[in-house]
C-alpha cells in the first residue's frame, strides 16, 4: 500500500469533499428536504451556488464566510464540519495497516460524524442513519474477521436489548420518556461495530463525555436541571469511535 503520508493526504482531501455533503445533510434532512438531488442555496437569499462556491474550506475563506451574491454571513459550521471529517480520513489512514482496516474506520468515523451532528443539533437520530451503520458494521466486521462476526452479531442484538430495556423500565417507573427511541438502535449499531466487548467501554465513554459537558456548564454558572434534554446519541458516537479506535477498556 502507498506511504502512510501520501494516505493520510489522500483521504485527508477525500474527508473534506465528504464533509461538505455531510454539512448539507445534517441541515436538509431535519427539513424534509432532498439531501441527493436538491441544489445547494444560500440559506437567505436562497439562490443556487455556483461551483466555485462550493469547493469544501477554500470558498468559505475566500468569501470570507459571506454569500456571494447577497453577502450574507454563512455559519461558520460547515468550514468546521468539513475539517472534522478531513481530519477523520487523516485519523483512518493512520490507523490502519490495511486498506480494509483503513476503510472501515474511515467510514464509521464519517457515519459517527453526521449522526452525532443531527442529534446534537435536533436531539434526533433517524432511522435513515442508524439503521445503515448496523448494516456496515457487519459487513466491515465479517470482512475483517473473514467470516461470521459473532462478537459483533451479539453486540448488536445485546446494545439495542439492553437500552431498549432501560427505556422501558425509566418510562414505567418515572412515567415519562427518558432515551429517545433511536437511541437503543444507535447502541445497537454500535455493537455492530465494536462488539459485545466493547459496548461497556462505549457507555462508560458516553458518560465521561456527558458529564463533562455538565461540568462545563456549572463552572459556566448555567443552570442544571434533571429535566435538562441532553444529545445521548452523541455522546455515543463519541464513545463508539473511541472504543473503535483504542479498544475496549481493560482489555
Amino acid at each position: 500500500m502507498p506511504l502512510p503520508a501520501v494516505t493520510a493526504v489522500l483521504l485527508g482531501l477525500a474527508g473534506l469533499i465528504i464533509g461538505s455533503f455531510l454539512a448539507a445533510v445534517s441541515v436538509r434532512l431535519p427539513r424534509e428536504e432532498d439531501v441527493v438531488a436538491g441544489r445547494s442555496r444560500c440559506m437567505s437569499c436562497r439562490q443556487p451556488l455556483k461551483p466555485w462556491q462550493m469547493v469544501p474550506v477554500f470558498s468559505w475563506l475566500i468569501l470570507r464566510g459571506r454569500c456571494g451574491q447577497c453577502g450574507a454571513g454563512i455559519s461558520g459550521r460547515y468550514i468546521l464540519i468539513e475539517l472534522a471529517a478531513g481530519g477523520v480520513g487523516v485519523w483512518g489512514a493512520l490507523n490502519g495497516q490495511s486498506w480494509l482496516m483503513i476503510g472501515a474506520t474511515a467510514l464509521l468515523g464519517w457515519q459517527l460524524l453526521l449522526i452525532a451532528i443531527i442529534d446534537a443539533e435536533n436531539f434526533w437520530l433517524p432511522d435513515v442513519l442508524t439503521m445503515p451503520l448496523i448494516g456496515t458494521g457487519l459487513i466491515a466486521s465479517g470482512l475483517l474477521a473473514g467470516g461470521l462476526p459473532w462478537n459483533q452479531i451479539v453486540g448488536a442484538v445485546a446494545g439495542f436489548g439492553l437500552l431498549w430495556l432501560l427505556a422501558w423500565l425509566y418510562r414505567r417507573v418515572r412515567g415519562r420518556e427518558g432515551l429517545g427511541g433511536g437511541d437503543p438502535i444507535l447502541f445497537g449499531a454500535t455493537g455492530a461495530w465494536v462488539g459485545w466487548t466493547g459496548l461497556p467501554s462505549v457507555l462508560l465513554w458516553a458518560s465521561v463525555v456527558g458529564l463533562s459537558l455538565v461540568l462545563a456548564r456549572l463552572l459556566l454558572r448555567h443552570s442544571v436541571r434533571g429535566a435538562d434534554r441532553m444529545p445521548f446519541g452523541t455522546f455515543l458516537a463519541i464513545g463508539a469511535w473511541l472504543t473503535w479506535l483504542y479498544g475496549p477498556l481493560g482489555l
